[in-house]
């Protein structure tokens, strides 16, 4: 996984390079399941060349993963959280124990607005399938493909939508609380 971060290069990585684990501890992890893997299937025509044997291994171990939500049906609504999920592999609630990162895979299905948030910690994803329209703070909504690195520093608010195709990101945390629910903030 440290070969995903290291892959997209930049200078952002550096950092939380430095708080990746060297010799994890192992946790069991029970496998869960979430409506949005009903989408699994359509991941792989949505990535590129380079990154196709990367969603490949993804799509093989993704069955048998502990999915999970942050939000309830209250916080943004059923139609969300069908096309919503995440795996944890490295953090406090993953396979492999670490208290200075969370990293990861977030999946949104097709036709999905993951609305304007926040959170204390700072944050690297890398879209791996699925061209999704990603915003920062003000900015409007650009497509950011596949092998693309988006980086949000601690509490700048973010979101993201999909159109006719699934995303799947891979994400890192660090810094501040690597189980905090983010903030949604209000249009």
């Amino acid at each position: 996984m440290r070969d995903i971060v290291i892959g997209f290069g930049g200078d952002e990585i550096k950092t939380f390079l430095l708080d990746w684990p060297d010799h994890p501890q192992r946790r069991d992890v029970n496998p869960t399941v979430l409506p949005v893997i009903a989408q699994l299937s359509d991941l792989q025509r949505c990535s590129v060349p380079n990154l196709a044997v990367l969603v490949d291994r993804f799509l093989q171990i993704a069955p048998h993963c502990n999915w999970r939500q942050t939000y309830s049906t209250s916080d943004l609504g059923s139609e969300f959280l069908k096309n919503y999920g995440w795996v944890e592999i490295i953090g406090e609630r993953g396979a492999l124990v670490s208290d200075q990162i969370a990293a990861g895979f977030l999946m949104l299905g097709a036709y999905t607005a993951y609305p304007l948030h926040a959170h204390d910690a700072e944050e690297l994803y890398f879209p791996l399938a699925g061209h999704a329209e990603w915003a920062r703070g003000r900015e409007a909504y650009s497509v950011k493909p596949p092998g693309t690195m988006i980086h949000h520093p601690s509490r700048v608010p973010h979101a993201m939508r999909t159109n006719a195709e699934p995303l799947l990101a891979f994400y890192v945390w660090r810094d501040g609380d690597l189980t905090q629910k983010s903030d949604i903030i209000a249009n």
